[in-house]
């Protein structure tokens, strides 16, 4: 692990980032909580993500998902300030989305001496908010104070672009994303829905008849803003055909795509088979 900078960075568990990727770069992820029915597991502590596709496909209860509680933050700031940063940038998913920001925010307020902690809404989530935790630990690694960072995820925020094709809307319906209306309508006739994330919210962006279309769409998407691109991911939730999607849009454009397994905190509301590009635009 690398060694405690003046400034750490804090994110929580839906930024879909691998153990490997955050202990590297020193960041620390407060998990949320996964239910299954009456079943409770902390994200990545209690249930991995692998563990969580595997319950998905062989349970019948669709799982839900819990903000951590304030003290969950506070023991993350507290560690921090007896690591020997002075500064924590915390960015979580979309306020929008989840309370894990009020929470993020209630520890602030009582936040150990000589701590000062920024706490910004990333108006995104998963691979989204994974690509600004990375650049911002990135920054941090520079000798950027707290300020400069949490400015600099607040600017990238704003050109952070969100397109994913999912297999199923009852994730979503349970969630409360959508209407059951709409979530039966695309049930009985196999159409597979395009969500986007706006403005720190879930949207509608359209529908395909069949994956290869779906898919084709989310390709589109990419040749059309390739140039324009200047970090790119590609976020599936246990999909056989992430490869050869990735080898797809690979070639569109200057930067190599990071390739991200969706955990279980965005995966109890896109579900199994979900495959989605994030990416930030360089205007």
């Amino acid at each position: 692990m690398t060694a405690q900078a003046p400034v750490h960075i804090i994110t929580d568990s839906s930024c879909d980032l691998s153990e490997e990727v955050t202990a590297g770069l020193g960041i620390t992820v407060v998990p949320l909580e996964i239910r299954f029915g009456m079943q409770s597991f902390t994200d990545r502590v209690e249930l991995s993500t692998a563990d969580f596709w595997t319950r998905c496909r062989t349970s019948e209860e669709l799982p839900s998902t819990a903000a951590p509680s304030p003290g969950a933050f506070a023991q993350a700031y507290q560690r921090a300030a007896d690591a020997g940063a002075s500064e924590v940038v915390v960015i979580t998913l979309s306020g929008d989305l989840s309370a894990t920001i009020e929470a993020a925010q209630q520890a602030a307020s009582e936040a150990p001496s000589g701590l000062t902690c920024h706490v910004v809404d990333s108006r995104t989530v998963s691979a989204g908010l994974g690509l600004l935790v990375i650049a911002a630990a990135e920054l941090a690694a520079t000798g950027a104070d707290g300020s400069q960072i949490a400015d600099a995820v607040r600017a990238s925020a704003k050109r952070v672009r969100v397109h994913a094709a999912l297999d199923t809307l009852e994730n979503l319906r349970k969630g409360g994303r959508i209407g059951a209306a709409q979530s039966l309508l695309g049930s009985v006739l196999s159409i597979k829905p395009l969500i986007t994330v706006t403005d720190g919210r879930v949207e509608p962006a359209g529908k395909q008849r069949t994956r290869t279309r779906a898919l084709a769409h989310l390709v589109d998407l990419v040749a059309t803003e390739g140039p324009n691109i200047s970090v790119i991911a590609v976020m599936h939730a246990d999909c056989d055909d992430v490869d050869d999607f990735v080898a797809r849009i690979a070639p569109l454009t200057d930067t190599e795509p990071r390739v991200m397994l969706i955990g279980p905190v965005v995966g109890a509301h896109a579900g199994v088979g979900t495959i989605g590009v994030v990416f930030i635009t360089k205007e």
